[in-house]
């Protein structure tokens, strides 16, 4: 009788504390580690390693971020690789799988993992998009075949570990990605946030410091530049998997292959050559943003000049606030109920009518497709020339480190 009472006992307690007998703030810990971990593999294996090859990985964080995906997620690389493409070439199309510009932000907060699930039994997005990713013998036999069985895995190891509280860890777990990728990166990821470039979706960055999901905070830089394995590009952001990234770089697990370009300047050009226009395009999205800048402080300069006047509360003063927020944005870009207040700003300023203009001019340099190289030249030396000659002296400005630009 004695036995049984001590077998019960165990039994219980084991239930209760599991192998660790951990505390409650020790087990909140460990969550937001595992969690932080199936991240990590993600944003650097899934993400920027199989989806964009911005990235070489070794076979030793290869292999334990597959595994380790397996045992968290039951996500196959193939699949998610696939998935994230399309989004990619069609973002933001009906054909796109989780936007919410056509979608509704609504539906891809609640249902991102549903709509993820739903476009994962597409065979031919699979087969168009999947290419290149893993295709060895434990990747047909075990991961791909078998994925449910990693995330049951996981929760016994939870189980064993913590006990009744391992269940709590594990639905954690299981919620992390559905919760962060499906649903904050996919859905407040081009719904809400500030943009560093006018990239040709709605994407947005999040915050600037990527922390809480490994980088992938910073998506407008992501989707202006999706090649690159790292995703901050300005002296306050910060990317987390880019540190990791690097020290694994660091002990040879790691070879980065490509990150964002960074506009370098020189002396300045006697004129513009090709050499200039080979710079501007490269790092055209980082031009177009210094531009911008130059028309929202224009807009507040007007601003400031029809406040000192009382006359800032008029009509031109409501739709220069107005413009002073989407001025520098591509007209398509802009609500259309709003499209007809910022015209009328910047055709009531001649300064913010010039500056608009020379915007349109400047960014036709690389969307026209009919032109040859020597005509780009020349155009590009023709803007530099109005630019310097309109009187403006940010445009001035603006074409001068413009004929600096170097090509790397």
């Amino acid at each position: 009788m004695e036995a049984i009472q001590t077998f019960v006992n165990v039994f219980v307690d084991f239930f209760a504390n599991g192998l660790l007998h951990a505390t409650w703030w020790q087990m909140v810990v460990v969550t937001l580690v595992l969690t932080h971990i199936t991240i990590a593999a993600v944003t650097i294996f899934l993400h920027r390693c199989q989806a964009h090859r911005a990235l070489d990985l070794g076979p030793i964080p290869s292999h334990f971020f597959r595994f380790w995906l397996w045992l968290t997620t039951g996500m196959v690389t193939k699949e998610w690789a696939a998935i994230h493409r399309k989004h990619h070439a069609k973002c933001e199309t009906v054909d796109d799988p989780h936007s919410p510009v056509t979608r509704g932000i609504k539906a891809v907060l609640l249902t991102g993992a549903e709509m993820y699930r739903a476009e994962s039994k597409n065979k031919e997005t699979i087969s168009k998009f999947g290419h290149g990713t893993p295709d060895d013998w434990i990747e047909r036999n075990l991961y791909s075949r078998f994925q449910w069985q990693g995330v049951a895995l996981m929760m016994i190891i939870d189980l064993m570990l913590f006990g009744a509280a391992g269940a709590t860890i594990w639905a954690v777990q299981m919620l992390w990605i559905p919760i962060t990728a499906a649903g904050i990166i996919n859905g407040i990821g081009h719904y809400w946030g500030y943009r560093n470039f006018e990239a040709v979706d709605a994407s947005r960055n999040i915050m600037p410091w990527g922390i809480i999901i490994g980088g992938e905070e910073l998506h407008n830089n992501h989707h202006t530049y999706p090649t690159s394995a790292k995703l901050s590009v300005k002296p306050f952001e910060f990317d987390i998997a880019w540190g990791y990234i690097r020290a694994m770089e660091m002990i040879g697990w790691a070879k980065v292959r490509k990150v964002a370009p960074q506009l370098k300047t020189g002396d300045v050009r006697a004129v513009a050559d090709s050499e200039t226009l080979e710079a501007i395009i490269a790092n055209r999205y980082e031009v177009m943003a210094k531009y911008a800048r130059e028309l929202r402080r224009a807009c507040a300069a007007e601003l400031a000049a029809l406040k000192n006047k009382g006359a800032d509360n008029t009509p031109h003063g409501i739709n220069l606030r107005v413009a002073r927020r989407w001025l520098h944005r591509d007209v398509e870009k802009i609500p259309g109920h709003l499209q007809a207040q910022v015209a009328d700003a910047a055709a009531t300023s001649e300064k913010l009518g010039k500056l608009v203009a020379m915007r349109e001019e400047l960014r036709a340099l690389w969307t026209r497709t009919n032109v040859s190289a020597e005509q780009a030249v020349a155009d590009l030396q023709a803007w530099c020339k109005q630019a310097e000659e309109s009187g403006i002296e940010a445009l001035r400005e603006f074409s001068l480190k413009l004929r600096a630009a170097k090509a790397v």
